[in-house]
């Protein structure tokens, strides 16, 4: 088997539907000759429509809820049943409800700011901590975020919530380097995920990606994400850890 990931066994988590960074990883990553293992909270039986349009066939959707302790005490026994380890994960999970998105920054209660960064930020560390018992030196473990050193229009606590992403992956890095495991995370321009159609008035700033970027940018193309997030998946980034890898069409390097 050839292939950047030949032999490799992947995690992803966040699949919701085929246009998502989730479900674009999973497919290179089965095209790169990787193994995929797929979780799936709230509605698994779309996300088991959804993964029968990968390349290859994936065992049972493991359900996991990230903010719930039970499923990830039992994660690891549900991908052993699957696979015998772990080489990467792929952590694609987030939320923020209502109250702390589209404009209500400053009137967002704690219980709303509380959950956004329980499940986009804490699940990181979390995720990682189940999936360690599968892995071994040379693993690795990518999150994905958007550009948290900007305020953004509507965005509110959840760019807080990623900040605190980007800081819990510079730690992980800290204290998994001993493992030999890697932690890193892909910073994707705009994309019209079902992610973002949840945040009002996302659309507000997403052009400015398309006018501005050096390269261009597509609003609907996850492929150049996904592929970021294989090559940090893979064994050609052996001694990068706690990084950022910025895909946005060259956007976050221009000033206004």
């Amino acid at each position: 088997m050839s292939g950047l990931l030949a032999g490799k066994r992947i995690l992803v988590t966040g699949i919701i539907t085929d246009a998502s960074i989730a479900f674009a990883t999973a497919k290179l990553a089965q095209e790169q000759g990787a193994e995929v293992v797929v979780t799936g909270y709230g509605r698994l039986s779309l996300v088991e429509r959804i993964v029968k349009r990968l390349p290859k066939p994936v065992g049972a959707v493991i359900e996991l809820d990230a903010t719930n302790p039970e499923h990830l005490a039992g994660l690891a026994d549900k991908v052993r049943e699957q696979v015998d380890g772990l080489d990467g994960v792929v952590h694609a999970i987030a939320f923020g409800p209502q109250g702390a998105l589209g404009g209500g920054f400053m009137t967002a209660s704690w219980e709303d700011v509380g959950t956004a960064i329980h499940a986009s930020t804490y699940s990181y560390k979390a995720l990682a901590t189940a999936c360690l018992p599968l892995m071994r030196p040379g693993g690795s473990i990518v999150g994905l975020t958007f550009d948290a050193t900007l305020a953004w229009p509507v965005y509110d606590w959840m760019g807080v919530a990623k900040a605190g992403l980007e800081s819990t992956s510079r730690y992980l890095a800290q204290y998994l380097g001993e493992k030999g495991i890697r932690s890193n995370l892909v910073s994707a321009g705009p994309l019209r995920t079902m992610a973002a159609k949840s945040i009002p008035g996302f659309e507000k700033f997403e052009q400015s990606w398309v006018d501005r970027a050096p390269l261009g940018w597509d609003l609907t193309d996850c492929e150049p994400t996904g592929k970021a997030v294989c090559a940090l998946l893979s064994d050609w980034f052996p001694a990068t850890t706690g990084e950022i890898v910025h895909v946005d069409g060259g956007f976050h390097a221009i000033g206004a």
